[in-house]
């Protein structure tokens, strides 16, 4: 994905002329569950922008009133993107979010209830290089792992994590011999579709453009004591990696993905998958993984 990285032999490095921003150099990898033939995670650069999208896995047996999936949503919405950067490369991230969500919702046709609470949806991850800085945005569950400064943090988005805390607390407190572990699941996945796109709930993008402006957002320098030098977008069956199995911390992430690539932490996630199994998702065994990984050559 992106221009190939060249390297230069020591000393014929060509100057970069003064006043121009670092450049961003990307890696991709994105892989389905192993035995799923389709992959419902996107990964993508257009230009100064790259993303991660993670469309949300349909139970079995729930319907969504769309004839649509989840791969075909974050195809169609990865595009959209595209042409609303395209359209207006100066308009925030939200913004141009928002315009994507909105044009998706056309792509649908007539034969979809975009009103229904399991409409096809998807977590959100966006970087994008302009000039001396980089925005970024993070809407549900896909961390940014940024590597600044000194400093490693983890831009992350805890609303579906708190809502799904909430279900765990409201579900304990049914009565165990009354309700068996498939009707708690059930019950459990309606009301988060309820929550979804929704004041005291969490946010994904959908149908609803709205969802875009409850984004978690931010801009970092490129240039000076904090500048950006290494960023991870990933989605959840890659962050799994720290957040689930703790095969490291997550400067140690950025260190392996620099030196295995992305197809390596992916690797990673499927061995601790299978030497794991104690710490596997309850409903879900394995997940789609999708890491993009840039690095920024420090400013002359």
């Amino acid at each position: 994905m992106g221009a190939p990285d060249r390297r230069y032999p020591i000393g014929s490095r060509p100057a970069r002329p003064v006043g121009v921003a670092p450049m961003m150099r990307v890696r991709s990898a994105s892989a389905a569950a192993p035995g799923r033939l389709e992959n419902e995670d996107v990964v993508f650069r257009l230009g100064p922008l790259v993303g991660v999208l993670d469309g949300a896995t349909v139970p079995e047996g729930f319907d969504t009133g769309c004839v649509h999936g989840p791969a075909w949503y974050v195809r169609h919405l990865a595009a959209r993107i595209g042409l609303a950067l395209a359209a207006r490369p100066a308009a925030t991230l939200m913004s141009n979010l928002a315009a994507a969500i909105l044009a998706v919702r056309a792509d649908h046709g007539g034969d979809c209830d975009l009103g229904h609470p399991g409409t096809p949806s998807a977590t959100v991850c966006l970087l994008r290089e302009g000039g001396d800085q980089v925005d970024y945005l993070v809407l549900c569950d896909s961390p940014l792992v940024l590597d600044a400064g000194a400093e490693v943090s983890v831009v992350s988005d805890e609303r579906l994590d708190t809502a799904m805390a909430e279900l765990r607390r409201t579900a304990a407190d049914l009565p165990g011999g009354e309700v068996d572990p498939l009707t708690r699941f059930r019950q459990a996945v309606m009301v988060q579709r309820e929550r979804m796109n929704r004041t005291h709930g969490y946010w994904a993008a959908a149908a609803d453009p709205d969802a875009a402006y409850h984004a978690v957002t931010g801009t970092l320098p490129l240039r000076g004591p904090g500048a950006l030098r290494r960023a991870a977008l990933l989605s959840d069956g890659a962050s799994c990696a720290v957040e689930q199995f703790g095969l490291f911390d997550w400067a140690g992430l950025l260190d392996v993905t620099a030196a295995e690539g992305p197809e390596g932490l992916i690797a990673r996630v499927r061995a601790a998958e299978r030497d794991h199994p104690d710490r596997l998702r309850r409903h879900k065994r394995t997940d789609d993984a999708s890491v993009v990984f840039c690095e920024f050559d420090p400013a002359d």
